[in-house]
């Protein structure tokens, strides 16, 4: 049996941490604590961190091509440029949701997922966001919209509802930008927590952070459960390639709605050389 070595990476006590990003030009990860509207850095060759609040929630940070960030906030979505400044790039408020988890697809732009706080069924989206702002809904009854990423190739795009327990994958048409011909890859069975985060490595193989399931799974692109890394707290959100070489795999944990919490939940994890990560593009806007 494999013995994996997970390490703290940035000790912290995040309510809701997540979405992990490594940031390739400036050699850093981006993640996020939604519930506390704070971004943070980590610079894992020297250490250096950095925080930065937000005004209101926020689900997903992504590089940009030209310098700076986007934001997926609780009322749609953000820019921030390099000398900090911050305006909307897509403001759509609606009461009672937030953003969500997002990614950048190899077109450069943003499929961003959005959520109902009391997450009620169907409340949710998924949208196809361009560096000009023009928005379309891809998917429009999601519940808990989370996990999104794309194979090597740029030709299988894999999603994750949560309380459907599935990891999908769809036909994505790398010329249009396109997604279609949903369909299960493999489903977290009872008991074994939900799927929330994921990335997508350099074999092609899914990992998939496992919300109240203390540990992150590794799926073959065929479906099957390839391994299983234990984590020391339930609430494992989602996970990253990372580091200079795309060899570490960093993964975000939460501490929110546990009584005692653990004293590493919330906490930055990091496996080292747990495999090869694939670059990902920066948002083309």
């Amino acid at each position: 049996m494999t013995t994996y070595e997970v390490e703290v990476a940035v000790r912290a006590e995040a309510e809701l941490g997540e979405g992990p990003t490594w940031d390739a030009a400036a050699g850093r990860l981006l993640w996020l604590d939604i519930l506390r509207s704070r971004v943070h850095t980590y610079d894992p060759l020297s250490g250096r961190r950095t925080v930065r609040t937000t005004e209101q929630h926020v689900g997903a940070v992504k590089p940009r091509a030209g310098g700076g960030l986007v934001l997926n906030l609780r009322d749609g979505v953000g820019l921030v440029d390099d000398d900090g400044g911050f305006r909307w790039l897509r403001h759509e408020p609606v009461p009672g949701r937030r953003g969500n988890d997002a990614a950048v697809a190899p077109d450069g732009s943003l499929w961003a997922g959005t959520m109902r706080y009391d997450e009620a069924t169907g409340g949710g989206t998924l949208s196809r966001i361009t560096g000009d702002g023009a928005a379309e809904v891809v998917l429009d009854d999601v519940t808990v919209s989370n996990g999104t990423g794309w194979s090597p190739d740029g030709r299988l795009m894999y999603y994750i509802d949560t309380p459907t327990r599935r990891i999908d994958v769809f036909d994505y048409d790398v010329a249009t930008g396109r997604a279609s011909g949903r369909r299960p890859l493999a489903t977290v069975e009872e008991g074994a927590g939900y799927p929330d985060g994921l990335t997508v490595d350099a074999e092609g193989c899914v990992w998939v952070a496992l919300w109240d399931g203390a540990a992150v799974r590794r799926y073959t692109p065929s479906g099957a459960l390839d391994r299983v890394v234990p984590l020391p707290v339930p609430r494992v959100t989602a996970c990253a390639f990372g580091g200079a070489g795309l060899t570490d795999l960093y993964i975000t944990t939460a501490r929110v709605g546990l009584s005692p919490a653990p004293s590493l939940a919330g906490s930055l994890m990091v496996l080292p050389h747990a495999g090869k990560g694939v670059p990902q593009p920066s948002f083309a806007g």
